[in-house]
């Protein structure tokens, strides 16, 4: 008969994820992800596959997670005030939480864009995060925060662009002024000044 597994498996997983965030994916080894998930060789590949499929599971689990935290954060009294509140909510997050940078971040300066399956995850959390952007953006140029004739997409890239100059910024160890300073600047100049 055959054993059951004894392991919470999100819980395992976010262990994995941790340690992948940490090393990126070429350091990692099976054994530094077997000691930190705390199972066997075999109920990892049973459970997970290989490290591969490991390590997707984790990064669409990271970027999920962080997308959804980021776009909690685009809220205001106006609709560009919304996007400042989603990047100054990023700055002043605590410096030990930017020490290991941003995984998806991570991820691409990694593997570059030669990999389909980082690709696509990196793909569908960027198009959550412009669209959210881009439906705030349009509203702020109807309230005429922003120039009536802004290219929403571009503007939309700019914010995203913005958010990962700064997670790379804060892995750096950016003070969380400097961070402060480029949410403000970003909006500056969203408002065309």
């Amino acid at each position: 008969m055959a054993r059951q597994k004894e392991f919470d498996r999100a819980d395992t997983l976010n262990q994995a994820m941790q340690v992948f965030w940490q090393k990126g994916y070429a350091a990692t080894s099976t054994a530094d992800l077997l000691q930190a998930m705390g199972i066997g060789r075999q109920s990892m590949y049973d459970t997970f596959g290989d490290k591969y499929s490991l390590y997707l599971e984790a990064l669409k689990q990271y970027c999920d997670t962080s997308t959804a935290d980021v776009l909690r954060g685009l809220k205001g009294d106006s609709p560009l005030a919304a996007i400042e509140h989603m990047l100054q909510s990023f700055a002043a997050r605590p410096k030990r939480d930017n020490a290991k940078g941003c995984m998806g971040v991570n991820a691409v300066c990694e593997f570059g864009t030669d990999d389909a399956g980082i690709n696509a995850i990196h793909q569908s959390s960027g198009a959550l995060l412009n669209d959210a952007v881009g439906r705030m953006l349009r509203a702020a140029a109807v309230a005429g925060e922003i120039p009536a004739d802004t290219d929403v997409q571009q503007a939309a890239a700019f914010v995203a662009a913005t958010l990962s100059g700064m997670k790379v910024c804060a892995k750096a160890g950016g003070s969380g002024a400097t961070l402060r300073a480029i949410a403000g600047f970003a909006v500056q100049g969203l408002r065309g000044g």
